[in-house]
Order: structure tokens, then sequence, then C-alpha cells
């Protein structure tokens, strides 16, 4: 296949609906798209093509945050099939709960809560709030950056932004907490099911109103974007109704919190017990009004059911999987050779999850070369990935203050870069992941993208500092792991293999070589001998700086690349 700059692929601004025309998609002044930026017409069929270093990089950095050496030489040798069902098989046993970093601080000790004691099971604490809400952030970058070689934590990521909460919003600690911890339990799961338990998920009745929701003052929030955002989607050409929502509204009508428990319960004094009729849309389907202990439940199953009778669900879902996943573009190709068979099969698998995401991991669409290497960062990825793929050694567990203190770093900058872990900046998540036609190419701008090289500049050079523990990339001990680090060639190229999602030209490798490792010498043993020093004699001040000058000069250029903010 004809190889195609990267930067000409993201920079050509994609018409927002391609017309195909002769075999050749067309923007709607007609002007016809080169053969080169064309997108791919491969479909769901298993891939059976090379599965070699470049399609496993590939793989793993779209379900993992960065890919850590010991990763790729994990998988390395197993077959697409095996790595992608090890993948998506999950620790069955949830992570330990966020712990008490802020009670050290005398002016926040709790009263409740124990230093270095988890506080989810405690009384609610509106002065300690905050503190805990930080915690919960906190210890969420913490399972980032020391994640398992499963999807789970970024199938959590996808559906923290399609179930969208703030925890500034929600202003329950507790509350907070579960909603993350069911994202996590269910993000393979059954779709169906995930959408009942989120209904009447306490963190989301008070993030929209769900919990005011009366048959005197029917709050229609939940129920709007139980339908636009959660299920079906709003660019439908024949759409569900106001009415529809109004009706939705009094379905769910009677959801309570009792904060005493942290759970939900249903209060049928609370609930509109008339029957409930729909558009056409849904079939002019009517829920039967009810007046028991179980109507909450009973009325939610009869909305859900007439909801996912509405082939749109699946195809919907899909769409965000995919452009999570794969790319933010969905031409006629793919929708017709990607979203329609996937759609098909989650409706047939009763909206479970997994089959979906196996599917699509597995497919010669997803490795398909014009799908490689052009996705643009997250800030979570950038981060998180940055500090995984170079080794980062954070603190003891056993020292909660500088732990947190540390994933804290993590977090925050993050943050600093857009993507505030616990608190999206509304109920549709990150607009990264849905303004069309830009998408992820918000992540980058004139703001963030001095922001995102200061970070590295920072981990190379200075280091992060705090409670007495410093965070910061050893160089040496990085450029140690691969096979043959005294050859100059062999480091640049298992280096960029790792750190790039394509393979740069010789040139560049040579330019890499000679600029940084050679410091623009000619022979390759001025690295050789000053590599071979630095390893008979480690702890040798001078002989260790001899070549983390070098290093961390090359590795400050290569973070500040277009390519490295790519996956």
């Amino acid at each position: 296949m004809e190889k195609i700059s990267r930067k000409d692929f993201l920079e050509f601004k994609t018409p927002t609906e391609p017309v195909l025309k002769n075999d050749t998609y067309v923007d709607p002044s007609n002007k016809d798209l080169p053969r080169h930026l064309q997108k791919t017409s491969t479909g769901v069929n298993t891939y059976t093509g090379t599965f070699g270093d470049a399609q496993l990089m590939h793989l793993l950095r779209r379900t993992m945050f960065g890919v850590k050496k010991q990763d790729l030489d994990y998988f390395r040798g197993k077959t697409m099939v095996q790595v992608v069902d090890e993948l998506l098989t999950l620790p069955s046993n949830p992570p330990p709960p966020p712990l008490n970093h802020y009670g050290y601080n005398a002016a926040m000790a709790d009263p409740d809560v124990p230093n270095g004691t988890t506080w989810v099971n405690a009384p609610n604490n509106p002065l300690l709030n905050g503190a805990r809400i930080q915690s919960l952030k906190f210890w969420w970058a913490g399972l980032c950056l020391n994640q398992d070689r499963s999807i789970r934590e970024k199938m959590t990521l996808f559906w923290h932004n399609h179930f969208a909460t703030e925890a500034i919003t929600v202003q329950d600690s507790r509350f907070s907490y579960r909603h993350v911890a069911l994202l996590r339990s269910m993000c393979l799961g059954n779709f169906k099911e995930f959408v009942k338990q989120i209904t009447i998920d306490p963190a989301m009745l008070i993030y929209l109103n769900g919990d005011k929701n009366t048959k005197t003052a029917p709050d229609e929030n939940y129920g709007r974007e139980l339908q636009e955002l959660f299920t079906v989607g709003k660019d439908l050409p024949n759409h569900y109704t106001e009415d529809d929502v109004k009706a939705a509204a009094r379905v769910l009508t009677g959801w309570r919190n009792n904060r005493l428990t942290s759970t939900s319960f249903f209060d049928v004094t609370k609930h509109d017990t008339g029957n409930k009729t729909f558009s056409a849309f849904y079939n002019n389907t009517v829920i039967t009004g009810r007046n028991n202990a179980t109507a909450g439940l009973d009325e939610l199953n009869d909305l859900l059911n007439m909801i996912f009778a509405q082939q749109e669900v699946a195809k919907y879902i899909c769409r965000k999987l995919y452009r999570f996943f794969v790319y933010y573009v969905i031409d006629e190709s793919v929708e017709n050779n990607v979203i329609v068979p996937l759609a098909n099969l989650f409706r047939t698998s009763n909206y479970d999850i997994k089959p979906v995401i196996d599917k699509l991991l597995k497919s010669e669409h997803f490795y398909d070369s014009l799908n490689m290497g052009c996705m643009i960062k997250a800030p979570l990825d950038h981060v998180m990935g940055m500090a995984r793929q170079m080794n980062i050694q954070y603190p003891d567990p056993s020292n909660v203050q500088q732990l947190y203190g540390h994933w804290q770093m993590a977090q925050q900058y993050a943050l600093v870069l857009s993507q505030d872990l616990g608190d999206p900046p509304n109920v549709a998540g990150w607009p990264a992941y849905y303004e069309d036609p830009q998408y992820y190419e918000l992540w980058i701008n004139s703001d963030s993208l001095p922001k995102r090289n200061s970070l590295a500049d920072y981990l190379v050079y200075i280091g992060y500092t705090r409670f007495g523990y410093k965070v910061m990339i050893d160089a040496p001990v990085f450029a140690s792991q691969f096979s043959t680090p005294a050859d100059p060639n062999a480091l640049i190229n298992q280096l960029t293999a790792l750190v790039y999602p394509m393979d740069p030209s010789a040139t560049i490798k040579s330019y890499l070589k000679t600029t940084f490792l050679l410091s623009g010498q000619a022979s390759d043993s001025y690295w050789t001998d000053a590599w071979n020093a630095y390893a008979a004699a480690p702890t040798d001040a001078a002989k260790k700086a001899a070549v983390n000058s070098r290093l961390q000069a090359l590795l400050k250029y290569m973070f500040g690349q277009a390519e490295y903010q790519l996956c």
C-alpha cells in the first residue's frame, strides 16, 4: 500500500457528509479527495495479515494508557487473537478503594476515617467532601498509571465520557466512588443492564435531577439525556419527540437516594402511576402505570425494552466505540462495512458489549494502515502514557501521603490539558469525543501543545518532588532495558518503535543518532564507548552524565515532535 504523510492525513479536513461518486469521496463542493487520502474500504472480517510489532503496538496503544517495553515483550510472539482475548479478560477482583491521604494535614483530620484507610463507607462529611473527591481522582489516576494488561481502564474512560457525571455537581464522594465502581464493573458487560443501573445510580440521580423527579413536579433532565446521549442519539431524520421526553420523565418518577446507606430506592408515593403514551417513533407504545413497590423497576424495564427495540441504539453506540478506538471520520464505507455489521452483532448478542469490542479489535479494518497512528492522544493518554512508557517509579504504597501526592501530579496535569478525570465539562462529556468536525483535533492548540511539551521537559530534566520523593525519567536506566543499548543504531530503532506510532524514515533515524547519541560525531563508537564505560560503572557520576545528557536531549526532542502526539 502507498505510504502517506501522517501530517497530511491529519491536517486534511474531511467533509462532514462525504458523498460516494465513482469510488471517490467528494465534499459538498464536489472537490475530489486525493486517492491517498481516501478512507479504507476494509470491514470486520477477521484480520489475517502480519501481526508484528507494528500491529501489536497499535493494538496496545488503543487499548491501554501507553505501552511499556515490558508490555511489548510480554505480548510479543502471541497471535492477534490471543492478545485481544487476554486484553478482554478482566481481573475478577476490584482494586482496593481510595484512601484518606488528606488527614496528614491537621486541618483536614477526618474524625471517622484514620489516615491511610478508606472513606468510601464512612458517614458523609460535607467539610471533607472536597478532600475525598480529590482522593478519588488521585486514586483513579493511580489505576491508570498502574493498570494491568487489560482494556478495563480505557473502557472505563469510554463509559465515563458516555455516562458523564461531574463530582463537583454530585457533591458526595461516596456516590461518585460507587459510580466509578459501576463503570468499571460493567465496562464489558450488558449494555441494556448497564443503562438500567446507571438510571438508578445515586450519582446520576443527583447529577441529572432524577432524585427530584416526582409526579407533582416531573423533571425531564434524565429522560431527555437517556434518549439523546445515552441510547438513541439525536442525529436522526425521524426523531423521538418532546412528548416522549415528558413520558419518559413520568416513568422515572419516584427514585430517591439514601445518604446513610449510599444507595438509591424507589418511593411509590412520589411516582406517577398513570399510563405513559409514546409517539410513533416508538410505535405508539403505552407503558402501563403501576402502583406498587416494584413499579419503579417494572416501568423502567418497559421503558428500556421500548428504547432498545430501536435499531438506532446499536448503531449509535457502535459509532461512539469506533470513534474512541479507531478514528473519528465515519464515511459511507465505514458505516456500511463496519458500523452496520457491528450493530447487528450488538443486537444479536442481546447488547453484550464484549463481543462487539472483540469483533472490532480483531477486524481487518482495525489493522488497516490508514487507521494506525492517526489519532491525537487525549490528555490522559499523553500524561499517563508518558509516565508508564518511561517507567517512572512512584512511591511505595506504604506511604499513602507520598503516593497520592504524586498521583495528584499526573491527574492535575491532565486537567491542565483539559481532561479532568471525574469532572468532564458537561453531560455530553469532553467535546473532543463528539464535536463534529474536529473531534480529537481539539486536544491540540496553541495553548495545549506547549503545555504537553513542558511536561516532557519537566520529567526529563527537573522531575517533580513532593513529600520528600522525586519522580523523574531516569534516561540511562530507561535505555538499559533495550537489548543492545551500546549499539546506537539498534537503540534508535527500538526507541522509536516504542515511542512513535509509525516507523520514522532512515533519514530521521540517522539524524536522531548523529545529533544526539553521537553529539555530531561520525563514528558510532563515540556512543558505544561512552555507554560501555557507564555500564561498567553505573554509579560513576561523570560516566553516567556522559550518556545521560545525550539521552535527555534525545528524549526531549522526540517528545517535542508531532509524531509523539499521535497514537
